[in-house]
């Protein structure tokens, strides 16, 4: 295995000048913390248990105690944690997970699915060494089902590794998770649990490719619907290391920093535990996946001493859109090749309703908004739990049986929010795409963004379809509105967008290579010729062949293309195109975003919830959610809960159609 850590053995090393220098600096009132931190970060863990013995025969103390009683916080922790050898620190995290009040199952479901067979025997000794106990007894105590089993496979560090494939066993195995989960009613667990457990990496990863023939869905998503509770976040991540443990670890790594808060103890555990293996590796993935550095992250999120340690730890920044390291420019590739093999099935949240009754549910609607006072409840719960096709229905019912606009009575009766979400579901998805067209370019300002998430998304009939609404709607072309109210290269991207002429078709491979040679040597031309080359294909091509096409630019260039997007371009430019390839990578993720960003922080952006819980809850919506939970380890439910109120809130929640 090749090293890949940022941790290195220091040359010329010296265990009890080592000793000597940290007595000092712990010697006296106060601590040296700069003097410990950055001796502890400069050693290999096998150099640090040479310093903790020669502490002891040189001063007959035991260099950890002292160590704890010298430091506090967050930061005794960490250097507490790298003085103890792998084996040790990863049997302490298991005994902190197990013991006490509740069971930390995520420590649990990282280390148990990341360790190699001899990581697991050296864990399983120490901790029998460590706290006199069985590992295996403590777990099957505390944890119980299928989780429970998952967990005592991996603990036997049995996986195979001796590197043979047998390409028979693999489309057997392949059939047999289809057969166990996809093609059955129920789940045959003790199958994935056989095969996740015991098979080879390399065995696996071959498994993957076969199943996704099979099921023509990616074993991901068969896990996410055939799976749950920690069982399926067990299994997920199994499948993840198998793919790429680095890639795990850089999702664990942003997911223990984003947001409000630090999971600090996950944060510590993997920067220790990775330093010396694959942290490089980590960083690129990192890089890869989030477009921001590692070591940004950190300084970002973190203070003082714990700070400065960590980033000694991470072993440098990044240049933004560098080259990969090798192993990263595998794993980019990889991603888009299984993103181009993935036949993702579109799952809305919102269905017609069964027994539907247009003239009940419009006289319904009526007595609801009749008289004193407006029953709100009843307009939502009619409004929310009918398909856009049987809410025109229920308009047409309205006038034909009362004489009245439903969309007027609902103007008059409702208000704010709540008024903009249950227009905005009454009108057809043409109308309400040209409405959100209108309100992002008319008055002080323009919402960029929201065109390009409009025209990036949406296909040519949709386009089509949202031009003719607005020709009707507004008595002007919508490509002149654009063109007045946006310019340059910007305006021309929206305009190509507009058309609804993108190709349609299956990818093809020799253009496709070619677009990439083209981008690629476009890269190196000036900026507005850069620009007009991605605008002539990304604006042009379909998504399967993008997803080719972006796939061999990384083979051309040794970098991904939404790196080179960010890097070499600006503005509304740099949205634009990074919003095509962020839909065309996978667009619930895109979408999952979106959300994310209209709600976090202080204040939320309405328009862009409205809009998106509207357009999508008969499209992806549930897809959404679970890319949402996936990359933001909260559920969409809980955080539409937590900034939103009242009826809007309620309306917003039964279209989310959910808890995840």
């Amino acid at each position: 295995m090749v090293f890949r850590g940022t941790i290195t053995a220091a040359p010329d090393f010296d265990p009890s000048a080592d000793a000597e220098a940290l007595y000092s600096a712990m010697k006296g009132i106060g601590s040296d913390k700069e003097a410990i931190l950055d001796l502890v970060t400069s050693r290999s863990n096998a150099q640090r248990q040479e310093v903790i013995a020669a502490y002891k025969s040189n001063f007959g103390k035991d260099l950890i105690d002292d160590l704890k009683y010298e430091l506090t916080g967050k930061f005794e922790r960490l250097i507490v944690s790298l003085m103890r050898t792998p084996a040790y620190h990863d049997a302490k995290e298991i005994h902190d997970a197990v013991k006490g009040a509740g069971t930390n199952e995520r420590c649990l479901i990282e280390v148990m699915a990341s360790r190699t067979n001899q990581q697991m025997h050296d864990m399983v000794a120490a901790y029998k060494d460590a706290y006199g106990g069985d590992i295996e007894e403590d777990i099957i105590a505390d944890t119980s089902g299928h989780f429970k089993k998952m967990l005592i496979v991996l603990l036997q560090g049995t996986r195979d590794e001796s590197g043979v494939v047998d390409a028979d066993l693999v489309e057997q195995d392949a059939q047999d998770l289809y057969a166990a989960g996809e093609e059955q009613w129920g789940t045959d667990e003790a199958k994935f649990i056989m095969i996740l457990g015991n098979r080879s990496v390399t065995h696996l990863r071959m498994v993957f490719d076969a199943y996704e023939k099979i099921a023509e869905v990616s074993i991901e998503d068969s896990i996410k619907s055939e799976l749950s509770g920690d069982f399926e976040r067990l299994m997920l991540a199994v499948v993840q290391c198998i793919r790429s443990v680095p890639m795990f670890y850089a999702k664990r790594l942003y997911k223990s920093m984003k947001g409000l808060g630090t999971a600090d103890n996950t944060l510590i555990r993997i920067m220790i535990s990775r330093s010396e293996i694959d942290m490089l590796d980590i960083r690129e993935c990192f890089r890869l996946r989030y477009e921001t550095s590692l070591y940004n992250m950190i300084k970002d999120d973190t203070s003082g001493d714990y700070k400065r340690t960590l980033l000694n730890l991470c072993g440098g920044d990044d240049d933004l859109a560098g080259e990969f390291f090798p192993e990263a420019a595998q794993i980019a590739y990889k991603m888009w090749e299984l993103s181009a093999m993935t036949k993702v099935q579109l799952r809305p949240t919102l269905r017609p309703a069964a027994n539907f009754d247009p003239a009940a549910d419009a006289q319904a609607l009526r007595k609801a908004m009749k008289g004193f006072g407006t029953d709100e409840d009843a307009i939502i719960d009619i409004v929310a739990q009918r398909s856009n096709a049987q809410r025109q229905e229920i308009r047409q019912a309205f006038k034909s049986l009362l004489g009245r606009d439903l969309m007027k009575d609902l103007k008059s009766e409702l208000s704010k929010n709540l008024e903009r979400l249950i227009i905005g579901l009454m009108l057809t998805p043409a109308e309400f795409d040209a409405k959100m067209m209108r309100k992002a370019m008319e008055g002080a300002g323009t919402d960029e963004h929201a065109l390009i998430e409009i025209l990036v998304t949406r296909s040519n009939e949709e386009i089509h379809a949202m031009n003719a609404a607005y020709q009707n709607a507004y008595k002007k072309s919508l490509e002149e509105a654009i063109q007045s109210d946006t310019s340059g290269h910007f305006c021309r991207i929206l305009v190509s967008l507009v058309q609804g002429a993108r190709e349609e078709g299956p990818v093809d491979v020799e253009r496709a290579d070619a677009d990439a040679q083209e981008l690629a040597d476009a890269c190196n031309a000036d900026s507005d010729d850069m620009e007009m080359k991605f605008m002539s294909i990304l604006c042009t091509r379909s998504f399967p062949h993008l997803r080719r096409v972006f796939q061999e630019f990384v083979r051309c260039t040794n970098k991904d293309i939404e790196q080179i997007i960010k890097k070499e371009m600006s503005g509304d430019v740099k949205n634009s195109f990074y919003a095509i390839v962020r839909s065309v990578k996978n667009q619930p993720s895109y979408f999952a975003d979106r959300l994310y960003k209209a709600m976090k922080g202080l204040g939320t952006d309405d328009r862009a919830l409205i809009r998106i819980m509207v357009s999508r809850c008969e499209v992806d919506l549930f897809n959404i959610r679970k890319e949402f939970k996936e990359t933001h380890d909260v559920s969409l439910h809980e955080f539409i809960q937590g900034d939103t109120s009242g009826d809007y809130r309620k309306t917003l929640l039964m279209l989310c159609g959910g808890e995840d």
